[in-house]
């Protein structure tokens, strides 16, 4: 299984010129159609519905962990801020859901009235029960088209997509790079967080949005259902996003990321736009967090500031390391893993271990254990979980057996290249 290199040849169609991205596909429809047969709401219930919400979860996580690959990996962008763009998809989708949910409560309430209620009582009783929580009777400006579900899927795309290229345009403009880079998106997700920890940011503050995960005009519909729907839908937005970050890391725009990511200045020189380029990739990588996010968090039921916080983008910077970055299969593989292994270390599956009088319980233990992995990976398999796949397929360099490597005879020969 090779990593996206560019094309060989430019006919036939481009799934088929990069076999790693058909594998990928056809390993993906395997476990979708597995799961769906071993499901309870569509199989033989072997697994349970909650289980199935877990692996929807983790289709979504892997997505954005396809995002941070791309523009960290590929383009050598190291964002700890990317979680908000994921959060800020959740957020656009759950006021939606959360104002149509509530509707028909409010409505169904009113019914027994002796009079028909107004749309203003209707939006009063609305307004009422969301915000009743944080003492406010109102809707904010920002909940203005809440109630249609067109606008709000568009602001899953807009609001992180407009918020990536006006924070990228300025960052990169001024060419803050490495580590500056890194701490200045990290600034910017702490203060989003903390904005929406307040009460008045009209997100309920702390409490943040729930209930998410029953889809209004569907009560008749088992969860069992609804959680294999959502199943489906991040499968195939993860299958559509990985062949999209293939196709864009297969042609000359990789080329010139690959590029930027080595040697920025080189690139700057040879009079490619390198600014717009990292914008490009900053602001496309934001929008597919932001899909992963209105994916996501229907399926976990609630969203709120914590998640956002910035100790979420450090740990999808750690899953794609463990995974191998610069490798796209890396960083989806590397997701699966630590999103899987950490809900089975945090649900109390993991047995205790006991040391004499020391009881090391794995749910206060398991991001002790995250953080030293991510140190040994760094350290001993910088390729990371990835490089388990080179082993598997043999891939090594050319056997040329003494032939010439470049236009000069005897320009680097096999023996030189082993040394």
């Amino acid at each position: 299984m090779t990593d996206i290199a560019a094309p060989s040849s430019p006919r036939g169609a481009f799934v088929m010129r990069h076999p790693s991205v058909l594998i990928f596909l056809a390993c993906l429809a395997i476990f979708t159609v597995g799961v769906t047969v071993l499901s309870e709401g569509f199989g033989i219930g072997v697994l349970s519905t909650s289980f199935i919400k877990t692996l929807g979860k983790t289709l979504c996580l892997c997505l954005v962990a396809l995002a941070m690959d791309l523009v960290w990996g590929y383009c050598g962008i190291l964002s700890l801020g990317h979680m908000a763009f994921f959060g800020l998809g959740g957020y656009a989708i759950g006021m939606w859901l959360m104002y149509a949910r509530t509707e028909m409560i409010v409505v169904e309430s009113l019914s027994n009235a002796p009079l028909p209620p107004t749309p203003e009582e209707i939006s009063d009783g609305i307004a009422s029960q969301i915000f009743g929580v944080v003492g406010a009777s109102d809707f904010p400006p920002i909940w203005g088209f809440a109630h249609s579900l067109p606008l709000q899927l568009a602001a899953v795309v807009i609001v992180p997509g407009i918020l990536a290229l006006v924070f990228g345009w300025l960052a990169f403009r001024s060419r803050v790079t490495g580590v500056y880079l890194s701490i200045l998106t990290q600034a910017m997700t702490l203060a989003l967080s903390l904005y929406l920890f307040q009460n008045d940011s009209g997100l309920r503050g702390n409490n943040g949005l729930s209930g998410l995960q029953n889809l209004p005009g569907l009560d008749s519909v088992s969860q069992d259902a609804v959680s294999m729907w959502f199943l489906w839908g991040s499968a195939l937005a993860l299958g559509l996003g990985y062949v999209f970050c293939a196709w864009v890391v297969s042609g000359k725009f990789g080329s010139v990321i690959r590029a930027i990511r080595d040697d920025e200045a080189r690139v700057r020189f040879l009079g490619y736009p390198v600014e717009a380029f990292k914008l490009l990739v900053f602001t496309l990588t934001a929008i597919i967090a932001a899909i992963a996010g209105a994916l996501y968090y229907p399926q976990a039921g609630i969203i709120n500031p914590a998640e956002i916080a910035p100790i979420a983008s450090i740990y999808l910077a750690v899953w794609v390391a463990i995974g191998g970055r610069g490798r796209l299969y890396g960083a989806v593989v590397g997701a699966a893993f630590v999103s899987l292994l950490s809900t089975w270390f945090t649900g109390g599956q993991a047995p205790d271990i006991v040391i004499g009088s020391f009881r090391l319980q794995w749910v206060d233990w398991w991001t002790v254990l995250l953080g030293l992995s991510f140190v040994l990976v760094t350290l001993f398999a910088p390729k990371g979980l990835g490089g388990l796949v080179d082993l598997i397929t043999e891939r090594r360099s050319p056997d040329r057996h003494g032939a010439d490597l470049g236009p000069d005879m005897g320009s680097l020969q096999e023996r030189e290249a082993e040394k």
